[in-house]
């Protein structure tokens, strides 16, 4: 039986660059979740009897909403759903499951690489029908719709056994519960030369793959060690836990430290990999050569045509602002068109969409293709692994090469983290306030050649998104870049990207932190970020 529940709004509902994040506990609030579902139903227009899928990263709570999210969308009149079995759904497979089944469009619960946990963080994000975030009109009017919800629809009704793949009815409704993994795993087999990488393995090449006890998990066994013949055990933290085994599954050199010291080590693998909360980012590590995601983005771009689904070349690629410029140079180098965007996978949707771009990726550890709309670390991994097998060579070579080619980019992330939301505002309206006055500033590394705060106008439906991030750019190349990041759940984190171009010919073989030494002085000496946070360091540096 439908029910229609009144309801009161609450006022924190508005979406960030990846749907709602927030603590569980906010989610666990009576109606909170009910709230934002309804919210999102009552903005769509033409679902009925359609198609919609759910799925999450395992995460806490993930298990919980999915019932709640089935029964509204039993009674606001979807005709069927399809869940991943036991509630899971990688969010690139989610995507995926999207475009293959022509789905309206899709709950994704996943907070990303937010930790897990009963006082850590849960997310609902919208997808929309091409399997991409929902571009910021829809999520503004999810938002605006949130202030005024007076009620939401539901369904009486037990709980759906989501474990057992097959299908049932629920008011209605047909509930379809699938493999979360064999479709997904079809893809990459069709866009990737199995048999290389199967042989390359089977000759000796050594891999690991830390899953960091997330969502990947299942997906890395099934492809890795079934499809592709590598050893058992090649997948590490292989299990997707609720609270990811108190891990926090970022796949960076802080939260992957045990990966990273491994293939630093004299028995480390050939080649070190990791994903995140909900698959969607990476972490690539050769023996002894750390890769950097910028760096990551301009190699594969500049190989990709050495993977079968990739051998008629790319349309073009796109990065966001804060992104290296490394794959500028590979761009130009293919004669093909370089897109600077906004942070937000969302923004790369239309260029996909338009067939303007192949290849996409961002700093933070995402990066994918035309294959699906969201960013996508396994197959970033298969990529790399197709490259490796038809190069024959390991990662550190492949690395020297490009940039003895392209030059290099020095380049690394400080993150502030927790800083008191006024904190930031104030630092970064200070920041915006004296970009007339910076050009021609001496800093620690030379004077400052301009200064801007980002504004993207998109090439596809003259949509216009500003106030993105500052840039204090420098005569030689080199800029700093300074943002708030969308993606907590707590206070504020104030993200500080810091670029020296080297041209090939030049020193290729600093040391990171001495190459950027002075650009870091000078991000500090213009944004005053101690006397705005009160930090001396950052909290964490990639």
């Amino acid at each position: 039986m439908i029910e229609v529940v009144s309801t009161t709004p609450f006022t924190d509902q508005k979406p960030g660059t990846s749907g709602l994040r927030k603590k569980v506990k906010v989610f666990q609030q009576p109606d909170y979740a009910e709230n934002l579902i309804q919210s999102v139903f009552d903005v769509l227009e033409g679902f009925a009897g359609k198609t919609l899928v759910i799925g999450g990263d395992g995460r806490f709570l993930n298990r919980e909403v999915i019932q709640i999210a089935l029964r509204m969308a039993a009674a606001n009149g979807f005709g069927r759903v399809l869940v991943g079995q036991g509630g899971i759904l990688s969010t690139p497979a989610a995507s995926h499951v999207i475009r293959k089944y022509g789905a309206f469009g899709g709950l994704v619960l996943s907070a990303s690489h937010n930790p897990g946990g009963p006082d850590e963080d849960f997310g609902i994000k919208y997808n929309i029908g091409n399997g991409g975030p929902a571009p910021e009109a829809v999520t503004e009017a999810i938002y605006a719709r949130t202030l005024a919800i007076d009620a939401y629809r539901t369904l009486r009704a037990p709980d759906v056994d989501i474990d057992t793949p097959g299908t049932c009815e629920l008011g209605g409704m047909t509930v379809e519960v699938i493999d979360p993994v064999a479709d997904y795993a079809d893809l990459m087999e069709s866009l990737f030369d199995f048999a290389a990488i199967r042989a390359m393995l089977g000759a000796g090449f050594t891999m690991s793959f830390d899953a960091m006890s997330a969502v990947t998990g299942p997906y890395a066994k099934e492809i890795f060690e079934v499809r592709l013949g590598a050893p058992a055990g090649t997948v590490v933290n292989g299990t997707p836990l609720p609270d990811f085994g108190h891990h926090h599954p970022d796949p960076n050199l802080v939260h992957a430290r045990a990966l990273h010291e491994r293939m630093m080590g004299p028995d480390a693998p050939d080649f070190g990999a990791a994903s995140d909360g909900d698959g969607d980012r990476n972490l690539i590590i050769g023996k002894g050569q750390y890769v950097t995601p910028s760096d990551s983005l301009a190699v594969l771009a500049a190989n990709a045509r050495l993977a079968p689904g990739y051998a008629g070349g790319l349309a073009g690629i796109a990065r966001s602002m804060p992104t290296s410029g490394a794959a500028d140079r590979v761009a130009e180098g293919l004669g093909i068109p370089l897109y600077e965007t906004p942070t937000g996978w969302k923004f790369f949707g239309n260029l996909l969409d338009a067939g303007m771009v192949t290849i996409c990726g961002e700093e933070s550890a995402g990066t994918g293709s035309d294959h699906v709309r969201e960013k996508d670390g396994v197959w970033a991994v298969l990529l790399w692994l197709n490259v490796l097998a038809a190069r024959k060579v390991g990662v550190a070579a492949i690395m020297a090469d490009h940039w003895a080619q392209f030059g290099r980019n020095y380049y690394a992330r400080h993150d502030y983290e927790g800083i008191a939301s006024e904190r930031a505002d104030a630092l970064m309206a200070a920041l915006r306030a004296s970009l007339p006055d910076l050009p021609g500033r001496a800093t620690p590394a030379g004077a400052v050649s301009a200064a801007d705060d980002f504004a993207y106008t998109d090439p596809t439906d003259g949509s216009v998104s500003a106030r993105q991030g500052v840039r204090v750019l420098f005569a030689d190349g080199s800029r700093a870049v300074f943002r708030l990041s969308g993606t907590g759940t707590q206070g504020a984190t104030l993200r500080v990207y810091i670029e020296r171009y080297e041209p090939a010919g030049g020193n290729l073989a600093l040391d990171t932190g001495d190459a950027l030494a002075p650009l870091i002085a000078a991000a500090e000496a213009v944004a005053a970020i101690r006397e705005y946070t009160g930090m001396d360091r950052p909290s964490v540096i990639t």
